[in-house]
C-alpha cells in the first residue's frame, strides 16, 4: 500500500505542479480560460502589459479593468494568435495604442471604450486593409488629437471593412470634414451623447450600406437642407435616432419639420420638442406649422434685388430730370451770376498782380513807402 501510495503521488505531483504556472498552450496565471469555449478572461487583475503567453487556440479575448496603459507594436503576436476574432480593452487605463498592436489577421470585433486615449497611430493595425468589422470607441475620444487620428485612419481605408463604429460619451463638438467617406459597408453608426452642434460639414455620401444612425443626446439646434437630402439618398438607412437634442424652433427649422411630416426613417419623432424660444419651448416639432414661427414668405433674392436696382435708376433719372431742369429755367440767371463771379475773381487776380509787382522792385517799394509817409 505504501509502494501504490507513493506512485500515485508521484504521478499527481506534475498536474499538481502544472496548475500553477502558465504551460505552452495553457492559460496564464492571472487570466481564466476555456479551451472549449475559446476564450480568456483577465479581468481586473491589475495587469500592466498584456500577458505574454495567451494560448494561441483564443478567439474572444478579454483584458478589462487592469491598470494597463500602453500598447506597444507586437502586443498582440499574429502567429500566435492566428484566430483572435474578438478583443475587449475596455475600461482599462490604456493611453498609446502604437503602430502594429493590433495587427491580427482574424479579428473582428474590438472594444477600446472608457480608455483615456492620448495617441493612436493611423497605423494600428497595420499596413494594408484589416478584416474589422465592429469598433467601440465610446469615452475614448476625449482628446482631439486622438480624434483626428481616427478620422486619418478610416479615411485611409485601412478599415473599409468596418460595419459598426460606436463614437458616444466623447463630447464631441464638432467632427473631422469626410470622416465617414472610406466606410462603405458601414451599418450602424452612434454618434449618442456627445455635444455636436452641427452636422454641415459632415459627410454620409458613400455610405450606402448605413441602416441605424443614432444623434440622440447632443446639441443640435437644427438640420439644414444639405444634410437632410443626404439622409434622403441612402436607402438602407432606416432607423435614425434624434431624441434630446437641443432644438430651436424659428425660421431655420422650417425645412427639418417639413422632413418630419413625411420621413419614415425618424425613430420617436413624435417626442422631439422644442428647446428656445421660450414661445415654443416643450411643443412638439410634428405640430408647427407656419403660423406658429411667424415667418415671412420668402422672396425669390434675385428678382428682389433687380426690382430695387429698377426702381433706383428711375428715381435718380428723375432727379437729374429736375436739375437740368432748373438749370434751364435759371440759365440767364445763371449766366449773370457767372459773369459777376468771373469778374470778381478778376480785380482780385489784378489786386494780388499789383502788389507782387511792387515787392519785387525796389524802387516801387521806395516809392509807396514815400507817398505813404
Amino acid at each position: 500500500m505504501p509502494g501504490r501510495g507513493a506512485l500515485c503521488l508521484g504521478l499527481l505531483l506534475p498536474v499538481l505542479l502544472g496548475c500553477g504556472s502558465a504551460q505552452p498552450g495553457g492559460c496564464p496565471a492571472l487570466c481564466e480560460c476555456s479551451e472549449p469555449a475559446k476564450t480568456v478572461k483577465c479581468v481586473n487583475r491589475n495587469l500592466t502589459a498584456v500577458p505574454p503567453d495567451l494560448p494561441p487556440y483564443v478567439r474572444s479575448l478579454f483584458i478589462t479593468g487592469n491598470p494597463l496603459t500602453d500598447l506597444p507594436a507586437g502586443a498582440f503576436p499574429a502567429q500566435r494568435l492566428p484566430d483572435l476574432a474578438s478583443l475587449n480593452l475596455s475600461g482599462n487605463h490604456l493611453r498609446t495604442v502604437e503602430a502594429g498592436s493590433l495587427s491580427l489577421p482574424a479579428l473582428r470585433q474590438l472594444d477600446l471604450s472608457g480608455n483615456a486615449l492620448v495617441s493612436f497611430s493611423p497605423q494600428a493595425f497595420g499596413e494594408g486593409s484589416s478584416p474589422l468589422e465592429e469598433l467601440a470607441l465610446r469615452g475614448a475620444l476625449r482628446d482631439h488629437g486622438v480624434l483626428l487620428s481616427l478620422a486619418a485612419l478610416l479615411q485611409s481605408g485601412a478599415l473599409r471593412n468596418l460595419s459598426r463604429l460606436e463614437l458616444a460619451d466623447n463630447g464631441l463638438l464638432l467632427l473631422p470634414a469626410g470622416m465617414f467617406t472610406a466606410l462603405p459597408a458601414l451599418r450602424q453608426l452612434d454618434l449618442s451623447n456627445n455635444s455636436l452642434v452641427g452636422l454641415r460639414n459632415v459627410s454620409f455620401q458613400g455610405l450606402g450600406q448605413l441602416q441605424s444612425l443614432n444623434l440622440s443626446d447632443n446639441s443640435l439646434g437644427v438640420l439644414w437642407n444639405s444634410t437632410l437630402a443626404q439622409f434622403r439618398s441612402l436607402p438602407a438607412l432606416r432607423h435614425i435616432v434624434l431624441g434630446h437634442n437641443t432644438w430651436v424652433c424659428d425660421c431655420a427649422i422650417e425645412d427639418l419639420v417639413a422632413w418630419l411630416k413625411e420621413s419614415d426613417q425618424v425613430e420617436g419623432k413624435e417626442a422631439l420638442t422644442c428647446a428656445s424660444p421660450d414661445k415654443m419651448l416643450g411643443k412638439a416639432l410634428l405640430k408647427i406649422n407656419g403660423s406658429d414661427l411667424n415667418c415671412s414668405t420668402p422672396t425669390d433674392l434675385p428678382s428682389q434685388l433687380q426690382t430695387s436696382y429698377v426702381f433706383l435708376g428711375i428715381v435718380l433719372a428723375l432727379i437729374g430730370a429736375i436739375f437740368l431742369l432748373v438749370l434751364y429755367l435759371n440759365r440767364k440767371g445763371i449766366k449773370k451770376w457767372m459773369h459777376n463771379i468771373r469778374d470778381a475773381c478778376r480785380d482780385h487776380m489784378e489786386g494780388y498782380h499789383y502788389r507782387y509787382e511792387i515787392n519785387a522792385d525796389p524802387r516801387l517799394t521806395n516809392l509807396s513807402s514815400n507817398s505813404d509817409v
